[in-house]
Order: C-alpha cells, then sequence, then structure tokens
C-alpha cells in the first residue's frame, strides 16, 4: 500500500517496500530497517540534505526514526532538525523515538536517571520535536546510582501521563534488563523494547540479552549493525582519507586492524554470491534472527539509505552461508 503526502514535493509512503516486525509481544510493528539520526543531522549539515535523506525514508517504508536529545552537534540538534523538517500533519505516520540519561546540562540533575532529570529532559526533547509526545522513550544508559525502582517508576509516569506511549532501556546488561522489565510489568507498562549494540563484529548480545528479551516479550532494536562502518566495501582497500577511521569521528583507526580488513574481505565474497554488497549482507545477517525487531542505520545520502534498505530483498540464508560467515570471523579471530 502507497500513500502520497504533500510536504515540499510529492512524497511517497510505501509500506510494501519492507517487511514490517512485531516488537516482541506488543501490538507495535517497525519496519525491518529504521533510521538513526545519530549521524548527519547536527548543525553543518544542510538542511536541504537532512530533508532529502528523510523523505528517502519515507519512500522506503521506514515509518520508524530513531533519535536521542543528545545527538547533534551541538547536543539536542537532530531532534530540532526533526522537529522541523516533519510537519504534523505525518504523526500517526511515524514511530518518533528519543532517550534520556545523556549529560545535556551543567549541575547535579543534568543527566543521570533520577526522576528530576528524566522527566526535564523529556520536556525539552518534546519542545524540540515539536510534539506532545514520542512513541517510544529509552534510557540511553543504566544508572546505578539511581534505584532501579526509581527509574521504572518515572519511565510508568511518563507513559501514563500521555507524553510517551512504550517504554524502551537502552545499553542495560542482561541482569538489570531482566529486574527493570519485572518492575515495569508490576506497575503495568510493560517494557517495549531494548536498544543495543550488535553487528558480525560484536555479537555478545546472543549469549544472554537475546534470551531475556524474548522471555520478557520485549523486542530487540540494534544499533551499529554496520560496526560504525567497518562492515562496508569502504575499507577492503584500508583507510580511506575520507572515512570516520581518518577523521578518528566515532570509529578510531586502529579498530581497522588486519584481522578485521580479512574478515570483510571474507564477507565481500560471501556477499557477492548473495548479490549484496557487504553492507546488505551484514543487516541480513543482524535481521536473521526473529528475535531482532529492526536495524538502525544512518544515512550521508539518500542513495546510501536505500542501498542499506535494499537489504531486505535478501533476508534469507542457507545454512552454508551462515557456516561459511562463522569460519571466516573465527580464521580472522575478530568474533566468536
Amino acid at each position: 500500500m502507497k500513500r502520497f503526502i504533500a510536504i515540499t514535493r510529492k512524497v511517497t509512503l510505501d509500506y510494501e517496500r519492507q517487511p514490517y516486525r512485531r516488537c516482541g509481544r506488543s501490538g507495535l510493528l517497525l519496519p525491518a530497517v529504521s533510521l538513526g539520526l545519530w549521524h548527519n543531522f547536527g548543525e553543518g549539515k544542510p538542511v536541504e540534505s537532512q530533508r532529502a535523506i528523510l523523505h528517502k525514508a519515507l519512500d522506503l517504508g521506514i515509518t520508524h526514526f530513531d533519535i536521542a536529545d543528545r545527538y547533534g552537534p551541538p547536543i539536542g540538534a537532530a531532534e530540532a532538525a526533526f522537529g522541523r523538517i516533519f510537519p504534523a500533519s505525518l504523526r500517526d505516520e511515524v514511530v518518533v523515538t528519543t532517550k534520556g540519561s545523556n549529560p545535556m546540562w551543567d549541575g547535579p540533575y543534568g543527566k543521570g536517571n533520577s526522576r528530576k532529570h528524566l522527566l526535564a529532559t523529556l520536556d525539552r526533547s518534546l519542545a524540540r520535536l515539536g510534539l506532545d509526545h514520542v512513541d517510544i522513550f529509552y534510557l540511553h544508559r543504566d544508572d546505578e546510582d539511581t534505584p532501579l525502582e526509581e527509574q521504572a517508576a518515572t519511565l510508568d509516569h511518563m507513559v501514563r501521563t500521555g507524553r510517551v506511549l512504550y517504554a524502551g532501556v537502552s545499553n542495560f546488561s542482561p541482569e538489570r534488563t531482566a529486574q527493570i522489565a519485572r518492575l515495569l510489568r508490576g506497575l503495568g507498562t510493560p517494557l517495549l523494547v531494548h536498544q543495543p549494540p550488535y553487528s558480525l563484529l560484536n555479537r555478545g548480545i546472543e549469549d544472554r540479552l537475546l534470551g531475556v528479551l524474548e522471555a520478557e516479550g520485549a523486542g530487540c532494536v540494534v544499533y551499529s549493525p554496520l560496526a560504525q562502518g567497518l562492515l562496508t566495501d569502504r575499507y577492503l582497500d584500508g583507510i580511506p582519507a575520507d572515512s570516520r577511521a581518518a577523521e578518528g569521528r566515532f570509529l578510531t583507526a586502529d579498530r581497522v586492524t588486519p584481522e578485521v580488513l580479512a574478515f570483510v574481505r571474507a564477507l565481500a565474497g560471501i556477499a557477492a554470491g548473495r548479490g549484496q554488497t557487504v553492507a546488505q549482507l551484514a543487516l541480513a545477517w543482524a535481521l536473521r534472527d526473529p528475535r531482532v525487531t529492526s536495524v538502525l542505520v544512518g544515512a550521508s545520502s539518500p542513495e546510501q539509505l536505500e542501498a542499506n534498505v535494499a537489504a531486505v530483498d535478501n533476508l534469507d540464508f542457507t545454512d552454508d552461508e551462515l557456516a561459511a560467515i562463522d569460519r571466516a570471523a573465527k580464521e580472522a579471530g575478530v568474533a566468536a
């Protein structure tokens, strides 16, 4: 089903371009590939470029936009950009998320998971977004200095006051995830989703977290499925001069080791046999587990976003392909 939405040009919202997956045992469906606004939505990025990426996302069936209070630079810029570009007429067509916990202003109340900070930072986020509520609010990280009961009660309060529809956590350990899920369930506000990092170079959630989420009925939206760009064709011949690794921006050159490059080159061969790029292979691989609801990707251009979403055109893996991927990782010594 396609809908045409008039913004500054005709935008196609194509619900059939990619599969939608249920988030845990909730009623919420999310696209397999979602857009994260961590990069490329701060100052120094042309507004027209940002608008083009967001419009292309709608064209590609992306209705889930992941933001955080601190995303920029400067902090808050990503939320403000989204608020400027997306008019109120689209509100019911998209899932908008944001996060708290981050250092946002000076003083004892400017960070952490106290009720004081979280309610204040949510209000500021809503003002920047130009919204009266967000669909999902995440605790961006655990705060062991704040009782977990207070963190859960604050999420519950956000939902009950209508400023948040669903509660989520990010970067929590399996143990603390299970604890806060039980607390939230007792309050009547189930934990909807956890957002951890996950990729072919970071498989830690397979050990316990995915099992906890399945038991608790929570979804899993993963970030950094391309390992900050390492799992792409860009590094097959070393470190490009204009890459994140060369600039030390979210990815340092010391992570581009010979072992990692050997693994990525092996993946390139497997991907070619599937008719995919390395990035498309990596995204499809992360989605192979039905417990993963969606993968978050960033984009510096509409073309890059379109290429990433094309991963959904081939999500099936043979046993031989999965064995070859695991064997390549073991031989390179980069993943379990």
